[in-house]
């Protein structure tokens, strides 16, 4: 077993700006990446076994009856490389397939990630792992000096990239193909564009998970930044916009009611919203003229039941 662990301790001060900075703004927000506390990371685990929220078990089933055929247009890979990789258990297949030397995992909640990673290490006698807690949008680059020599797979699943709006999916594209070296690859996995009513059902399960991961949001923000929220006062909102083709999930102010946060005070109106995330949704042309965009070149693509997982190489 080889197995490293290198730590990149977010800094409290990200928080603290990124949250006063975006309750200051005339559309109340905060990043999602602060979603995934403990509480966080365990609550979104729940959510994928949700029978509304088919996009996890709809991917893992693509990739496990198309993986001769994916495993073959990538090819031999000294090295696979998945940032946000969370629990580690996506990476498994491919693992299985390619074989590859080393594995890099990078995720911002670094403790789960070195217990999964560990795990995994332990499965795989013959890999070498590594475990960079950071949180990789801001990172990236910090992970080179960790990367091996060779041919290097970047593997980015979950439609992950849909966090992003497209000019910054087009700019963290282009730094995983700079990350990715001359001979590098990427695939990537985003949900398709469908029925609304399908879209909106999976951001709005009825055992209320995706709201109780929504709001504890704000049990974290009142943990570590001495907040006041009362999550009792707010209330989990997605929907679908169609014109944008994403989701957008918000926290609903239920009263008008002002909130103490590191020390600063902020109003909500009576039906004020906190946006908390967005989820693009794409059809495969689009995603493909973004990846484009940021110099890969489609190289393969498979689809089941609304999800897509396309392969590039560089350009």
């Amino acid at each position: 077993m080889s197995f490293t662990f290198k730590d990149f301790p977010a800094d409290r001060d990200d928080l603290r700006a990124d949250v006063l900075n975006g309750l200051a703004a005339s559309q109340k927000s905060i990043p999602p990446k602060y979603f995934y506390d403990e509480a966080g990371c365990r609550l979104f685990e729940a959510i994928c076994a949700q029978p509304e929220y088919a996009l996890t078990r709809t991917e893992r089933a693509l990739m496990a009856s198309r993986l001769p055929d994916i495993a073959a247009a990538i090819g031999p890979v000294d090295c696979i490389v998945e940032p946000g990789a969370g629990d580690c258990a996506k990476v498994r297949l491919l693992l299985d397939a390619l074989h590859p030397a080393h594995l890099v995992v990078m995720d911002i909640a670094g403790d789960p990630l070195a217990t999964a990673a560990e795990a995994l290490s332990r499965d795989y006698a013959g890999l070498a792992v590594t475990a960079l807690g950071m949180d990789f949008v801001h990172d990236l680059e910090a992970a080179a000096p960790h990367l091996p020599a060779g041919r290097r797979l970047i593997y980015y699943p979950g439609s992950s990239i849909g966090n992003f709006p497209p000019d910054a999916a087009t700019a963290l594209l282009t730094r995983f193909r700079q990350l990715a070296g001359a001979e590098g690859q990427l695939l990537i996995g985003f949900d398709l564009k469908k029925d609304p009513q399908r879209l909106h059902r999976a951001y709005n399960d009825a055992a209320g998970v995706t709201a109780a991961f929504n709001l504890n949001l704000l049990e974290r923000l009142n943990r570590e930044l001495g907040a006041d929220f009362d999550p009792s006062r707010f209330s989990h909102y997605a929907f679908y916009n169609p014109v944008a083709g994403r989701i957008e999930m918000h926290l609903v102010s239920l009263a008008g009611q002002d909130v103490s946060v590191a020390g600063r005070r902020f109003h909500f109106a009576l039906g004020e919203t906190l946006h908390t995330e967005h989820s693009y949704k794409f059809r495969r042309d689009e995603f493909s003229a973004l990846a484009n965009s940021a110099g890969w070149q489609l190289a393969g693509e498979w689809e089941h039941d609304g999800f897509a997982v396309q392969l590039y190489g560089s350009r």
